[in-house]
């Protein structure tokens, strides 16, 4: 989206140079001194009013918030699909729209943080994550279980959902950081374990949902390099899903 928003406002700069810098002068020097200039083509009145407009949209979406919309459940219980966030995009530093090279550090991400990224094997893919691991750090995952240089990370016991059902998917509170958040785990369900050491420059994800997402662990995602941050998520806008209305209660 942020591509086509960069070449639609680039289109109307153009457009509206090229009749200011350019037919507007020619058109005087035509008419005379005190002549009627002709009348402006269509295309450079919807040039010169959609520009301002243009200009303000792409320099929020670029450097201040984007709102995206949750297409998975990979984030359940903390993100359910269909909501809409907000996210802020300078939280880690001012960066360039599209190359997305940081130009001005303002801040570095924190355990437990809920970030989007773009997929490092698609750019063109925004995937939305917790931050587990930073710099450095060796993340173990067995048995359901979260380790962080070497360091178990709180969690309550897992308590069912649904408690007649043995297959319930079960949620616990986990402590990463400076705060807590639930996460769901599905019983039988056997989920990509190991240990991994987090390389110079990138970092390592986990969905709240772990036993249903595709994240760190997974070679098609790997680790994060920094370059692919896009921000982090901030606020639930609201949920919508198509056929239902809008529920406004996720805020």
């Amino acid at each position: 989206m942020e591509i086509w928003l960069v070449g639609i406002t680039g289109l109307a700069l153009v457009l509206w140079a090229v009749e200011r810098f350019i037919l507007t002068p020619r058109a005087r020097r035509a008419a005379g001194e005190g002549g009627d200039l002709p009348p402006r083509a269509k295309i450079f009145e919807y040039a010169a009013a959609f520009l301002p407009v243009l200009l303000v949209v792409l320099c929020i979406r670029s450097f201040l918030y984007e709102p995206y919309r949750i297409p998975s459940g990979s984030m359940q219980p903390t993100l359910e699909i269909g909501d809409f966030i907000f996210v802020n995009k300078f939280a880690y530093g001012l960066r360039l729209p599209v190359t997305n090279t940081t130009v001005v550090e303002l801040g570095t991400p924190k355990r437990g943080d809920v970030v989007v990224f773009k997929l490092p094997s698609d750019p063109r893919a925004n995937f939305i994550k917790r931050m587990v691991g930073l710099p450095g750090d060796v993340i173990e995952y067995r048995n359901k279980r979260l380790h962080i240089n070497g360091e178990p990370i709180e969690v309550s016991e897992p308590v069912p959902l649904n408690p007649a059902s043995p297959y319930s998917v079960r949620k616990a509170v986990e402590v990463l950081g400076q705060a807590s958040h639930d996460v769901h785990f599905m019983p039988g369900r056997i989920s990509r374990e190991g240990s991994f050491r987090v390389p110079a420059g990138h970092y390592f994800v986990m969905g709240d949902n772990r036993d249903n997402s595709r994240d760190s662990r997974y070679p098609g995602v790997g680790y994060i390099p920094e370059d692919r941050l896009v921000g982090r998520a901030e606020r639930i806008w609201f949920n919508w899903e198509i056929g239902s209305m809008p529920e406004w209660g996720r805020i």
